[in-house]
């Protein structure tokens, strides 16, 4: 059997991208435990995937390539308390991806695990988000033992947000969705070595689909 050249390079180029695992099939995520900001150092640059756990063993994936996805079962209404008017009116529906782990519901969180500590200055990162396309407002934010929420990101009232994320590190927070549809979230990661260059890790924009 004998290739042509195009072919030929063709198929070099397939094994390559095989081999490099710099190919990834698309795939949706709509249950179980992904780092959804997964921040690594790479000795000389800050990187920015999803950590996918849902996988034996986990692998990083690039934002580009998943479409996490808050099911139906995600569905509930704001509060009554005024201290979660950033939600929207008390009782209006909200899609909630939890900060604790729900069954059958995608369960995000933020990792920088992957950062020792003592490569950057102040031992942490900055995690920006950048900007919000989709039916309505998104916004995370953790609660405490009393049901107190602090916010984290809120497109409702302006970006981008800023929050210092501690390196070597891992936490959860809840991310809401004020309606159903197709949301595009856009987000970049940036710090100072401790010899004082500025790193980023670009921005990266993820989709996420919200059933109703």
């Amino acid at each position: 059997m004998r290739f042509r050249p195009l072919a030929a390079a063709a198929l070099a180029t397939g094994l390559t991208l095989f081999a490099t695992g710099t190919a990834q099939a698309a795939v949706t995520i709509s249950q179980g435990h992904v780092d959804a900001l997964d921040i690594d150092w790479t000795g000389s640059a800050l990187t920015l995937d999803i950590r996918d756990h849902t996988v034996s063993p986990a692998v990083d994936r690039d934002p580009s390539t998943v479409t996490l996805e808050a099911v139906s079962a995600s569905k509930t209404t704001v509060p009554a308390s005024s201290a979660y008017s950033f939600l929207g009116s008390p009782g209006s529906p909200v899609w909630i991806l939890p900060q604790s782990q729900a069954s059958g519901i995608l369960w995000p969180g933020f990792s920088t695990e992957g950062v020792p500590t003592g490569v950057l200055q102040g031992n942490s990162v900055t995690a920006k988000l950048i900007s919000v396309t989709g039916p309505a407002d998104f916004s995370t934010y953790t609660t405490n033992a009393f049901g107190t929420p602090t916010v984290w990101f809120d497109s409702g009232n302006g970006l981008p947000d800023s929050r210092a994320v501690a390196v070597n590190t891992h936490s959860h927070a809840n991310w809401a969705f004020e309606a159903a549809g197709t949301y595009t979230l856009v987000f970049e990661v940036t710090a100072t070595t401790s010899a004082g260059t500025a790193v980023s890790t670009g921005q990266k924009s993820y989709t996420l689909t919200v059933q109703p």
